[in-house]
């Protein structure tokens, strides 16, 4: 027999086998019933014991169709960990003893305790935040123009990112934690009111054109706390324009303002006791990683560049997971927490962003709030006048970066631009992303600048404020 005939053999009776219509096979299958057999005690068919064998693909093959991978993402996060990070953590601890010290916690946010600038930088916001108001009142009822309204806003809001900035650099008892703190707050205002006097000023455009009914949302609706539900009713323009509606939008966590934001029906304290347990353990969490591996970055500077290199990419892992223990804490438990005090409805502050498989889709997932402002009040607007969307999206980068910047020089009192560069570095990197690398591959390399890119930006200024600003004035003294 020929070679041929051989390898068909086996294929003719395979086919022979496989290939049989659905009626032979039924009147086989009733022809050939066997006979049911007992099983400890039971009647059983015989069936269920010869046939174990299914036509099914492997569970992690793309035709299988299956897509929970909850334990591995589980595993990763365990993995991570226990792996490196515990390593990092345990050198340091077995080398240097336990180096959480809550007293130091502390002095960051105070040098002197009984003078609190932050504090007080931080309630002084106030005036800007009437000051907004008081301009919208007046646009409301035609006592000052439009043109002389858009002056007084913009002088208010460039007063909003100049004067707190001033501020710390001027004022030397404020420390860097607490000049954090009050130019987040203070950035946030700033989107807050800028999206305030937008909305409003549509509202006015509304009006002047004489439409009987609002097509926009409607912001702070009476909340009747009898039985502990909210009846919602909506206000409108310029009904919005009080001290209660103004207040509740600058505490609910969204940045984008309307005149009726959805209420959740009533306040689960079940729901809020947890978010609350989350908050408190996380940040002593965070607090304590910070503190025991902070160590690390004041050995920096007496080394050469490639055990440098090393010493950094040795703390990117556990830098990463300081980071995503951040993002829970602050995206969904805080954020959480405070939406269910106010009863605010929309709890979408972030998407899948672990998923992402561009850098884009990061960018637009990960950051809710921040992402619903750019692309209403910025980026929108400037492809309505006609601005080409990569520009557009460039701007939006430069945005960013300027505020990422804004953030971190000013409360360390030291200009090195890693956080701008770092932003502005996510525009080649997207582009390269998109074209060149898609799904799993583009999604390995959104995590690779996650866990390498941003953790060295941050640990570049830990190390020039520790090892540079600090050490230089202990050598002084």
């Amino acid at each position: 027999m020929s070679e041929t005939a051989e390898t068909r053999g086996p294929v003719t009776r395979r086919r022979r086998t496989t290939i049989t219509s659905t009626k032979q096979t039924k009147r086989q299958d009733a022809r050939e019933k066997p006979s049911p057999l007992k099983f400890n005690g039971e009647r059983v068919n015989c069936v269920f014991f010869c046939r174990c064998h299914n036509l099914q693909e492997s569970l992690l093959s793309s035709a299988s169709g299956y897509s929970n991978y909850r334990g591995i993402l589980n595993w990763c996060v365990v993995m991570l960990m226990t792996s490196y990070s515990c390593k990092i953590y345990f050198c340091s601890f077995f080398r240097y003893g336990i180096l959480v010290d809550p007293i130091q916690v502390v002095s960051l946010f105070l040098k002197d305790p009984y003078s609190w600038p932050a504090a007080c930088l931080i309630i002084v916001s106030n005036v800007f935040i009437l000051a907004a108001l008081y301009i919208e009142r007046r646009l409301a009822v035609g006592t000052i123009s439009e043109t002389t309204g858009l002056i007084l806003h913009l002088f208010n809001l460039t007063s909003l990112l100049i004067f707190p900035s001033a501020s710390i650099l001027t004022v030397t008892s404020i420390t860097p934690v607490g000049g954090v703190l009050s130019l987040g707050t203070y950035t946030v205002l700033f989107l807050k009111l800028y999206s305030y006097m937008d909305s409003n000023k549509w509202c006015r455009e509304i009006r002047h054109a004489k439409a009987k009914r609002m097509t926009r949302s409607y912001s702070c609706p009476i909340v009747a706390q009898s039985n502990g539900s909210a009846a919602n009713t909506n206000v409108s323009y310029p009904g919005n324009l009080t001290h209660r509606d103004m207040y509740y939008f600058i505490f609910a966590p969204t940045l984008c303002y309307q005149l009726n934001f959805p209420r959740s029906p009533r306040i689960r304290k079940r729901f809020l006791i947890r978010r609350l347990f989350e908050m408190l353990f996380l940040m002593q969490l965070l607090v304590g990683l910070i503190q025991q591996v902070s160590f690390f970055c004041y050995f920096l500077k007496e080394m050469d560049f490639s055990r440098m290199v090393e010493r950094l990419l040795k703390l990117a892992v556990p830098n990463h997971l300081i980071w995503l223990i951040f993002f829970y804490w602050f995206f969904h438990s805080s954020l959480n927490f405070v939406a269910e005090l106010l009863q605010f409805g929309d709890r979408e502050f972030y998407r899948d962003w672990w998923n992402s498989e561009t850098v884009t889709y990061f960018w637009a997932n990960w950051n809710i709030p921040v992402h619903k402002w750019c692309l209403r009040h910025f980026y929108k607007p400037m492809l309505r006048k006609g601005v080409n969307k990569f520009l557009a999206q460039t701007a939006v980068f430069l945005a960013s970066a300027f505020f990422h910047e804004y953030l971190v020089s000013v409360p360390l009192k030291m200009f090195r631009l890693w956080a701008f560069m770092g932003m502005m570095a996510q525009v080649p990197l997207a582009l390269f992303v998109s074209r060149f690398l898609n799904g799993n591959y583009g999604n390995a390399a959104v995590w690779i600048s996650l866990i390498i890119g941003q953790p060295i930006a941050v640990l570049m200024y830990v190390h020039d404020y520790y090892c540079q600003d600090l050490i230089c004035l202990n050598d002084q003294r």
